[in-house]
């Protein structure tokens, strides 16, 4: 039956153009038969005059099956929430503290505003948050208590009590 037909070493598979990781290696030669062991020197063989049949099956590239999953190598880039927006009041607490201290709360308002800080450093926007609404509700409170005792003592002392 195969009388008249020459046979020739059979083309490699190569890769498909786009991988680049088949090129630098190319697919090993699969075995015929079970019987063939991997060390014999057999050349799979295919005749001219038929291309239709091959002796071994295409081998695809292991690598078009994963370039559709593969996206592109990425950088990635750990980016923290933007703490500066988060404002600390430590001007007004330093004010509040040395000025308008009522009651100590001057002095209070102004550890709050250097937690805040503090937490803006960590990276800790909810703490960062909480705090520096807790420092403003002392700042406010100790301004207007201050001014309040202020505007007091001013009204006393335009109008003296004794002229009543």
């Amino acid at each position: 039956p195969f009388e008249g037909v020459a046979w020739t070493l059979r083309p490699p598979q190569g890769p498909p153009q786009d991988c680049f990781a088949c090129i630098a290696k190319p697919p090993a030669l699969q075995q015929a038969s079970p019987v063939l062991s991997p060390s014999s020197d057999v050349y799979l063989m295919e005749s001219k005059s038929c291309k239709g049949d091959s002796l071994r099956p295409a081998v695809p590239c292991k690598h078009s099956v994963e370039k559709k999953t593969m996206t592109n190598p990425t950088t990635v880039i750990e980016i923290y929430p933007d703490t500066t927006e988060v404002n600390d009041y430590y001007l007004w607490s330093i004010f509040n503290f040395v000025y308008l201290n009522f009651c100590c709360l001057g002095f209070i308002a102004l550890a709050y505003s250097l937690k805040v800080r503090d937490k803006k450093l960590l990276n800790d926007l909810n703490g960062a948050v909480e705090d520096a609404k807790t420092a403003r509700l002392f700042n406010i409170t100790s301004s207007a208590l201050a001014t309040f005792c202020i505007i007091l003592i001013f009204i006393f002392l335009r109008y003296p009590l004794t002229d009543y």
